[in-house]
């Protein structure tokens, strides 16, 4: 199976992606990744881009039927990809130089715009699940990209957040906070240099979730400069080795990029790019499960204070 249903009780589309189960548990020492392993990891790479061997989303995905007007189907259209960020098995993205993160950047952009491209495309969404807790079963450095036919729900819900504040004040929503958080008192600011700014959000679901904004206003990674490339390489390399360093282990997360969708609508003025880290460690040894509240209501329950957590991750070195 693979395909789109749609539930019309929360108004949002579910992939069914039955092949991902087949996915095997390879054996100790074998990764698909490593240089030469698989047919899909050339001999020799630095930073590369490679078709998911098992997607959830497809450029060519089987015929369905449509259903009817309650019981709607869709074809499960799409691209999904594999960002590899090293040949080394070994590595973590922030123990590399900035000259080969600002690389791993130049490849998220790239991708934005050709898979942004595709007709079928409106949204590219870049991310990285990292760690076992978090259910990832290779441990080679490696992201993700999902082009979706669909605006997803919670890409939708944000748009409609930033288009109703424009709208209402004639401001960026994400610009005013930006102005915001470098007033405020106590700072919820982990890091800041000329051109970005990582903060522990002030509504922060996770305890110690980091956004990085642009201090620039711009949508999307098509619109980012290269002086801003190389500080957003610095910034990357300095939030991934606090949380490195903040319990002494690598720190599971996951990480997102929320830009401009793809879609080719006009009115995005109200976007403004973000990279955001979601750890699911509440502390050293406990992590944050989504309980009935989270995962039935959707209301989330945040155990840690964003304040004090904005200031342990400033006062974590980054040796």
């Amino acid at each position: 199976m693979s395909e789109l249903r749609w539930n019309p009780i929360t108004r949002e589309w579910i992939i069914m992606a039955t092949r991902r189960q087949e996915r095997p548990v390879l054996p100790e020492g074998s990764c698909p990744f490593d240089p030469g392993a698989s047919e899909e990891a050339p001999e020799d790479y630095e930073v590369i881009s490679i078709p998911n061997k098992f997607p959830s989303l497809r450029r060519d995905p089987p015929l369905i039927e449509a259903g009817d007007e309650f019981f709607r189907a869709a074809p499960a259209e799409g691209v999904c990809e594999v960002v590899l960020y090293s040949g080394d098995h070994d590595t973590v993205l922030e123990e590399e130089p900035l000259s080969h993160i600002k690389r791993v950047i130049d490849l998220w952009q790239d991708r934005y715009l050709e898979l942004g491209r595709e007709p079928f495309v409106k949204y590219v969404f870049i991310f990285e699940n990292r760690g076992k807790v978090i259910g990832v079963t290779l441990e080679h450095p490696h992201g993700q990209i999902y082009a979706y036919p669909y605006i997803p729900p919670l890409i939708e819900r944000r748009l409609e957040g930033s288009r109703r504040y424009f709208q209402e004040k004639g401001k960026c929503l994400f610009c005013d906070i930006i102005e915001r958080e470098m007033a405020a008192e106590p700072s919820r600011i982990v890091i800041e240099d000329d051109h970005f700014i990582c903060l522990v959000p002030f509504w922060a679901k996770w305890s110690y979730e980091t956004n990085i904004y642009p201090k620039r206003h711009f949508t999307g990674l098509d619109e980012i400069e290269e002086e801003e490339k190389w500080a957003l390489a610095r910034t990357l390399k300095t939030v991934l080795l606090k949380y490195d360093n903040l319990f002494g282990f690598r720190l599971p997360f996951i990480m997102v990029i929320h830009q401009r969708p793809t879609d080719g609508a006009e009115g995005y003025k109200h976007c403004h790019l973000s990279v955001e880290f979601y750890p699911p460690h509440r502390s050293r040894d406990n992590l944050k499960y989504l309980g009935g509240s989270e995962t039935g209501a959707g209301a989330h329950i945040n155990v840690t204070s964003p304040e004090a957590a904005a200031d342990e991750l400033r006062r974590v070195g980054i040796r």
